[in-house]
C-alpha cells in the first residue's frame, strides 16, 4: 500500500489562503488504511481549515482518487469550489488536477513510500516499484528497498547483530533477513551466484513509466 502522512497544518493553511470555498477531498484507498486521508481525516482537517482560514470547506471522500470514474460523484461540488484540497497520495492529486484543469489542486499529504503495516500506527517501506522484481531470487526479501544501500550482492560488512549500521536501533539488515529466509527454505545455494547489475532503464531513470495491457485493448 502507499503510505502517506498529513502535511504540517501551517503549510496546508498557506496553500489554501486566499480562497473562499475549498473542497476537502479524501480517498478511501491506501491513505484511509494509513489513517491520513479517509473520511475521518477529511472531517477533522476541514474543521481546522474553516476555523483557521474562515472559509467555506466542503467535504467528500471518493472510493479511490487514482481512478477517473470515481470523480463523477463530486463533479458538481468541485465545480462550485475555488480549489480542491486533496487528501490522497501524489497520484490522486495529479488525477484531480487532470480532471479539473481550471481548478487549483493542493496536496494535504506527503506521500512517503509503499510498505506494509507492522502494527497499530506503524508502517515500513518494502518496495521501490523498481520495475524488475527480484523477490523470487532473494527469498521474498527485497534488497533494493530494504537494504539501505540497495546492494544486490551483500551484505556490506557494516551490520551487527542483524541491524544496519545506518541506524542500528531501527533498521534491520536486509541481507541478514535474506540469509535467514533462504536458510529456512534450504536455498542457501542462491547466494553462491553473483547477481548481475540491475537494468535501471526499467525504473524512473527512463522517464515516467506506463503499463498497457494488450489483452484489454478492446475495452479502451
Amino acid at each position: 500500500m502507499i503510505v502517506a502522512e498529513q502535511k504540517p497544518m501551517e503549510e496546508i493553511v498557506a496553500l489554501v489562503a486566499g480562497h473562499k470555498r475549498v473542497l476537502a477531498l479524501g480517498c478511501g484507498g491506501c491513505v484511509t488504511v494509513c489513517l491520513s486521508g479517509g473520511q475521518r481525516e477529511v472531517s477533522t482537517l476541514a474543521s481546522i481549515v474553516r476555523l483557521g482560514c474562515r472559509m467555506t470547506v466542503e467535504e467528500a471522500t471518493l472510493e479511490r482518487q487514482c481512478d477517473a470514474e470515481f470523480f463523477d460523484a463530486v463533479r458538481e461540488q468541485a465545480e462550485r469550489c475555488d480549489a480542491i484540497l486533496s487528501l490522497a497520495c501524489g497520484v490522486g492529486v495529479q488525477m484531480a488536477a487532470r480532471l479539473f484543469p481550471g481548478k487549483p489542486v493542493y496536496p494535504a499529504l506527503n506521500t512517503r513510500f509503499m510498505g506494509t503495516n507492522d502494527g497499530a500506527g506503524q508502517w515500513s517501506e518494502n518496495c521501490l516499484a523498481c520495475g524488475d522484481c527480484s523477490l523470487g531470487v532473494f527469498g521474498a526479501v527485497c534488497p533494493v528497498a530494504r537494504c539501505s544501500k540497495s546492494l544486490l550482492n551483500g551484505p556490506c560488512g557494516g551490520s551487527a547483530n542483524g541491524m544496519c549500521e545506518v541506524d542500528p536501533e531501527r533498521i534491520e539488515c536486509a541481507w541478514q533477513l535474506v540469509h535467514d529466509r533462504l536458510k529456512a527454505l534450504g536455498r542457501m545455494d542462491v547466494l553462491d551466484a553473483i547477481a548481475e547489475p540491475r537494468d535501471w532503464s526499467k525504473t524512473h531513470s527512463g522517464g515516467p513509466r506506463r503499463l498497457s495491457r494488450e489483452d484489454m485493448a478492446d475495452l479502451r
